[in-house]
Order: C-alpha cells, then sequence, then structure tokens
C-alpha cells in the first residue's frame, strides 16, 4: 500500500465557498496551482475534494479519472488522495463506486458512513480494496467509530501496519472548535486493540496548528489547510493553503522546551 504523507493538504473540502475565503480553490485548475504552491511550502500529498459548477461538493467518477489524469501531468509523481464524503448528498453505493472506479490508488472514507449500508457489504468493499492495493485511510470522528471499524475489518487487516486511519478533532458545528488532547481518546482505543497503524489527524479552527503538533509528537501525520481551518495559531486568518502548511511544518518542527 502506498503509505500516507506526512504533511497532507486539504485545501477546500465539501462545504466551504470563495464567500468563506478568496483564495479557496474551486475549479480543477484552481486546486492544481493550490497544490502546486502547497508542495513548494513543505506539503506532501494532496487530499482531493472536487466541486460542479456551482461550488457544491461531487462524487464523480469520470470527474476523479480528469483529476487524476491532469495531477499525472501537472505534478507527476505526487500522492492524491481522493475523498469519498457524503456530505448528505450520496449514499454508501456512490462512495464504494468513486473508490473502486476512480483509479486512485489513496482514498478517504468514512465507516460510518460506509455502515449505513450492512457490514457485510462494507466488509466486502474493504477487501476489493485490498485485493486492488487501494489505500484506504479510515476517517474516524470519536472511538465509537473506531469500535466500529474493528467489528467490520478483519483481525489481519486491522493489526496491519499498513491500516490507514485519520482521527477529527472538532467539527464543524460547534463554532469549529478542537482540543489537542482530543487525541489521547483515540490513542488509547488503539492501545486497547493493540494496534499500531499509519495514522494522521486533522483539527478544526485555530486550534489546528497546536493539534497538528501534539499529534506529531505522538507519532503521527499531519492533514492541513482550509478544510479544517484557515486561521494561524494567533488568530489571524491565512492569505492561502500555502501560508498554513509553512506555519505548520514551522511549529512541528520548531524545538520543544
Amino acid at each position: 500500500m502506498t503509505p500516507l504523507p506526512k504533511m497532507m493538504v486539504a485545501p477546500n473540502g465539501a462545504r466551504l465557498t470563495k464567500a468563506d475565503h478568496p483564495a479557496l480553490p474551486i475549479t480543477l485548475p484552481e486546486i492544481v496551482t493550490c497544490t502546486r504552491a502547497c508542495r513548494d511550502a513543505g506539503a506532501d500529498g494532496l487530499h482531493l475534494h472536487l466541486r460542479d459548477t456551482d461550488q457544491s461538493h461531487l462524487l464523480d467518477v469520470g470527474a476523479y479519472r480528469e483529476a487524476l489524469a491532469e495531477f499525472s501531468v501537472k505534478l507527476p509523481g505526487f500522492p492524491v488522495q481522493i475523498t469519498t464524503e457524503a456530505v448528505g448528498q450520496y449514499d454508501p453505493a456512490a462512495q464504494r463506486e468513486v473508490a473502486l472506479e476512480s483509479g486512485a490508488s489513496l482514498v478517504s472514507a468514512s465507516v460510518r458512513e460506509l455502515c449505513r449500508d450492512p457490514i457485510d457489504a462494507t466488509r466486502a468493499f474493504y477487501e476489493e480494496c485490498a485485493a486492488r492495493g487501494i489505500a484506504i485511510q479510515h476517517i474516524l470522528y470519536d472511538a465509537s467509530d473506531g469500535e466500529l471499524l474493528a467489528e467490520v475489518l478483519p483481525k489481519d487487516v486491522l493489526q496491519s501496519p499498513d491500516l490507514q486511519l485519520i482521527y477529527v478533532l472538532g467539527r464543524y458545528t460547534a463554532g469549529q472548535v478542537s482540543d489537542r488532547h482530543d487525541l489521547d481518546a483515540f490513542l488509547n482505543w488503539a492501545t486497547r486493540h493493540e494496534i499500531s497503524p499509519d495514522w494522521a489527524i486533522c483539527a478544526f479552527g485555530q486550534n489546528e496548528t497546536a493539534s497538528l503538533v501534539y499529534a506529531a509528537q505522538k507519532g503521527g501525520k499531519c492533514r492541513v489547510g482550509f478544510e479544517n481551518s484557515r486561521l494561524h495559531a494567533d488568530g489571524r486568518v491565512a492569505s492561502d493553503n500555502s501560508e498554513r502548511v509553512r506555519e505548520v511544518i514551522k511549529a512541528v518542527q520548531a524545538p520543544t522546551e
């Protein structure tokens, strides 16, 4: 499996528009340009969300294939992970289709969303991804999602060091507030299940930087960008995604006291 990038950028997400920030990339050319700037700032992977002409969230096999082909030309070799986020618009069948048929080798998927269908269907999907060499990064919103994942995945897959997870700190709701110690419950869950996955976090709001630094200190990887926060640690609004990447890398690499 392709390992997770250490500093993945998530530049737009599914919900925000240019009304939220003028530098939010929406079109494919804008996403490519933004990703190049973030790569130059130190990011080593992209978490890709696509939008339609109304700036709305889009899951579409053809659109993903087009985007991945464009990245292979404009940023060859740069890891691109596609999202399967439902955002209340897509059912698990549509999510499974884009994961399996888009040609992506890196895919982000929520066990909570996929298990709206019977667990057997979700388990079969995970097995098919493994057979095809598609690396699924499982989204866990809380420790109960971890318990659900442990129920769905075969034990050997759950305990594999290739297992990829992302722990979500905070929410879009409740003021988009996160706390670095939100991570502790996830780490305790992993310890109870005696697993050592390839894991990262994302964190909402002004505490994104502190949360990512804390995760890096605990041995995790980072996902940074406007999908989760447009704010620097001091409350300033970032001018663009590459500025957020630079700040987080600087903070992660700073000597600890």
